[in-house]
């Protein structure tokens, strides 16, 4: 036991001093990477003075600064990124991914290059007639490289804008730098571990990048500079089984993993008037509808299907109601009749709408609701599904089938129309029992026998005054994803298509200050 002990406890103790070994001071760490005893004398005290000095006078320039001051605060104003990269070249690293940023379509002039490169040259040229000499110049190579990184990490991570600030129609949480980003950035163990991960985007980013540093066209490269910057949104986890309708393409993808369970076209909301935010001036003086612009674009959105109607009501909204059904039954008495339209007024249902003088009501203050019921004619088709979002759209079917036969699709009032709802209904209930049920109410056929053979079911059994909105619910919540891509790559190309809600533009301009 005695031996054991004599053996044991020196060894615990020199483990003890190894792995609590004091750090090595910013003097000493200088003193090693600059060959120069001088910076032993190394003073935190006044050096702390002119950090504080230099990050006041960079105050007004730097985007990060405030933040930066905060961290710094918590360590006592220490250079960080110079105690650690400034011996083992990741200094030089960092300024090396920075310089190469434009591959990515930055200005590398934003991340300070040309000034860290002298500093870094001024430093290690170690011309300082004594330590304190060095404050100015260590002060702002670290200030300047703290900045940087977090700004290249910061963009590459997240994207260089946030398109919830830009975009009036984007109601998709994509994640941003939240209050422990640059504390974890710059605490990192390994700058160059931590730039390297930033490069190994998507399949999807790299091929629009490929593309972008071997394309000579100027129109192209922009297109793809825009899209690479959507990519770079950080969007929520969509699981395995997801729906992505991408408006631009006019099409929808029920993916399972990288495969895809079924693709169809779609019909999306049409752009908004050209004068549009002009108009509104104007709507927001007079308060008449006749001069309201029209905006219907669809939203880009992130949800989750809930629930499906078969032969489903459209009640249909005001704005809808105040301008073009208030035209039409102005213009034909047989219109409401003709279109299935019932009328409430204070929630009351009018039998016989027939009766009312419409030419005494102003569009302005028009006090009914209208309800389209279910048929073969009504606008929703004969399903729809609904998902939580604040623009109150979903995805239907429609009377007006020939619509997909268009090139430019963007016709709906701002839903999704879907060419093939069974389809879609089939691999939301998953059931095949459930999927009949669906089938049923629809007035077709059923696929299997459900208590009735299925040769004496005939197709439109129940007569059209008899159908009823009846819900059903999918196996499991699926994901929808609405998004605005104007390139992508698909089977090794890069597809794309026209910028039908001018989207690209506007991102284009808020890039400005970041792009080459």
């Amino acid at each position: 036991m005695k031996t054991f002990i004599a053996f044991f406890f020196p060894a615990l103790l020199i483990y003890f001093f190894i792995t609590h070994k004091p750090k090595p001071s910013t003097g000493e760490l200088l003193a090693e990477s600059l060959h120069d005893e001088k910076y032993l004398a190394f003073d935190s005290i006044a050096f702390d003075s002119v950090f504080s000095a230099e990050l006041k006078n960079l105050s007004a320039k730097y985007v990060n600064i405030h933040k930066l001051k905060a961290y710094y605060a918590s360590t006592g104003n220490q250079p960080i990124l110079i105690n650690k990269y400034l011996s083992n070249n990741g200094i030089d690293t960092l300024l090396s991914y920075l310089k190469t940023s434009g591959d990515h379509g930055f200005n590398p002039n934003i991340f300070h290059t040309s000034g860290i490169e002298q500093l870094i040259k001024k430093l290690r040229e170690n011309d300082f007639s004594s330590v304190k000499d060095s404050y100015s110049t260590i002060s702002r190579l670290e200030i300047l490289s703290a900045d940087a990184l977090v700004r290249y990490t910061s963009y590459l991570k997240y994207g260089a804008i946030n398109p919830k600030e830009i975009f009036s129609r984007y109601f998709i949480d994509v994640k941003r730098p939240d209050s422990f980003f640059i504390p974890s950035l710059l605490n990192a163990v390994n700058i160059v571990d931590t730039l390297s991960s930033l490069q190994g985007k998507s399949a999807q980013y790299k091929a629009l990048q490929e593309k972008y540093l071997n394309s000579k066209n100027d129109s192209i490269k922009k297109v793809l500079l825009i899209n690479m910057e959507r990519l770079r949104w950080v969007l929520p986890d969509v699981g395995k089984q997801f729906i992505q309708v991408n408006i631009p393409d006019f099409r929808l993808v029920f993916f399972d993993g990288k495969d895809t369970l079924t693709a169809m076209k779609v019909c999306v909301g049409g752009p908004k008037d050209l004068d549009y935010d002009a108009q509104y001036k104007v709507f927001e003086k007079t308060g008449d509808i006749k001069d309201r612009p029209e905006n219907r674009e669809t939203p880009m959105l992130f949800s989750n299907i809930k629930k499906l109607y078969t032969n489903p009501v459209w009640n249909i909204p005001e704005s809808i109601a105040q301008t073009e059904v208030y035209t039409m039954i102005r213009r034909s008495s047989n219109y409401l009749k003709r279109k299935n339209i019932a009328v409430y007024y204070k929630n009351k249902k009018i039998e016989n709408p027939s009766t009312i003088r419409w030419y005494k009501y102003d569009r302005n203050n028009f006090p009914f609701l209208f309800v389209q019921q279910p048929s073969d004619d009504n606008s929703l088709g004969r399903l729809k599904f609904i998902f939580p979002n604040s623009s109150s759209v979903y995805l239907h079917d429609t009377n007006f089938k020939q619509g997909f036969k268009l090139k430019n699709r963007a016709i709906s009032h701002g839903c999704i129309r879907v060419e093939n709802p069974l389809k879609l209904a089939e691999l939301l209930v998953v059931d095949t029992a459930k999927y009949d049920s669906i089938r049923k109410e629809l007035r077709l056929k059923p696929l299997r026998n459900a208590g009735q053979p299925v040769s004496s079911f005939k197709a439109g059994q129940v007569p059209q005054k008899d159908l009823v909105p009846v819900r059903f619910s999918p196996k499991a919540e699926t994901p929808i994803l609405v998004t605005y891509f104007t390139a992508w790559s698909q089977n090794n190309k890069i597809e794309y298509r026209p910028d039908i809600y001018k989207l690209d533009e506007k991102l284009w301009a808020a890039m400005k200050k970041y792009r080459l």
